[in-house]
């Protein structure tokens, strides 16, 4: 045990804590080389401001052409255009069309717009260039060939369902991997403090029933998470032990409630602007992984405890000593 709480130690305290000004700098020669110069000036201008506490980002830049057309935007039109975690193509092309990708103005999200048969991923029914302009793994840039409305909804959207609070367990069909093959991914995707949790914890029970995983990013986690102590109640209030897929999560109803491993905390269900929130926290992005017994869902924030759950030291360890 305590070779594991070593490891994770040493996992946690090597992370970035903050995106560096290099890496803006950088971005800013790529995107001034690539003919995006008023966005590369403007990034060297409000990059700061608006990532101050973000530790990684996806940045959407309008064109030369939009900026002359529009004029310069406002600094919350920005925002609309900035995303707090790093989005490679190969990400943006797992969500599935009509889901929302919460951006760096409160309330406000971009949607997904990209259907299965499209080669080339598009949000609010803007294309995306087919590569990143920038991609140092921590922040990445796209080009977008005019600005992103604000007011953009789309048809795509599913209704509400006024399913009940119930976590029940559904059959789904897929290919059968390895519990090994879940954590390998979310490691490689950056979460590798939630995989380190899994690996130790949930081998067992996942096996026999099925579990879901809400996964905060590792910055977040060391950002979030200081104390040794608080860290087997922070990895179960995350688990839910039953096997959610994107689809089933949306079809829950406002003020649905999901059980977790950790006793007497539950998980919330809201929507704002359509995004989905579970306590607070808005759901970033879906499917990370599943398979058969595992499903993974990424989410922007660790889910705080709230009126229904226990505080940490007087919960019961389900899973037997860390």
């Amino acid at each position: 045990m305590a070779s594991s709480l070593l490891l994770l130690s040493f996992l946690f305290f090597s992370l970035c804590h903050a995106l560096p000004r290099e890496a803006i700098l950088d971005a800013a020669d790529v995107l001034s080389d690539s003919n995006f110069v008023s966005m590369a000036l403007t990034l060297e201008i409000v990059a700061e401001t608006i990532l101050e506490h973000s530790p990684s980002a996806t940045v959407f830049a309008p064109s030369d052409a939009a900026f002359k057309k529009s004029g310069q935007p406002s600094l919350d039109i920005l925002r609309f255009h900035f995303v707090p975690l790093p989005l490679p193509l190969s990400s943006l092309r797992i969500f599935p069309a009509g889901a929302r990708i919460p951006t760096m103005l409160p309330g406000q999200s971009l949607t997904v717009t990209t259907s299965s048969s499209d080669r080339v991923t598009s949000l609010n029914n803007i294309k995306l260039t087919e590569s990143p302009i920038y991609d140092d793994g921590l922040l990445l840039v796209y080009g977008i060939d005019r600005f992103f409305d604000p007011t953009f909804h789309s048809n795509n959207q599913r209704p509400i369902s006024d399913s009940d609070s119930s976590c029940s367990r559904k059959n789904h069909t897929s290919s059968s991997n390895s519990f090994d093959q879940a954590v390998e991914t979310l490691k490689a995707g950056g979460y590798t403090a939630m995989a380190s949790f899994l690996g130790m914890q949930l081998f067992d029970v996942a096996e026999q029933s099925g579990i879901t995983v809400f996964a905060p990013t590792d910055e977040t986690v060391l950002n979030r998470i200081g104390d040794f102590s608080e860290y087997p109640s922070f990895f179960r209030r995350h688990v839910v032990p039953c096997r959610l897929l994107w689809n089933d999560l949306v079809d829950f109803g406002d003020g649905s409630e999901l059980p977790t491993f950790l006793d007497g905390f539950a998980i919330n269900i809201t929507r704002s602007d359509g995004v989905l929130i579970l306590n607070g926290v808005p759901v970033f992005f879906p499917d990370v992984f599943f398979n058969d017994k595992v499903v993974v869902h990424g989410v922007s924030d660790i889910l705080a405890a709230q009126n229904n759950a226990v505080r940490v030291g007087e919960e019961e360890n389900v899973f037997g000593e860390f």
